[in-house]
């Protein structure tokens, strides 16, 4: 279990991301598709193809 701090906002992705992409690459899809900011103090959660953890 991930402790979250209270106040912060938890966005997740709908449908398969390309994990490949790496942190830049996910930062860049939540600037262009959520219009967020990807340093402020919000938690993004990508899911892959396949779903499961490795």
């Amino acid at each position: 279990m991930i402790p979250i701090p209270s106040g912060v906002r938890v966005w997740i992705a709908t449908g398969h991301t390309d994990m490949q992409r790496g942190m830049q690459g996910l930062a860049l899809q939540v600037q262009e598709c959520l219009k967020r900011d990807p340093h402020a103090a919000d938690l993004y959660i990508f899911r892959g193809r396949r779903g499961r953890a490795q």
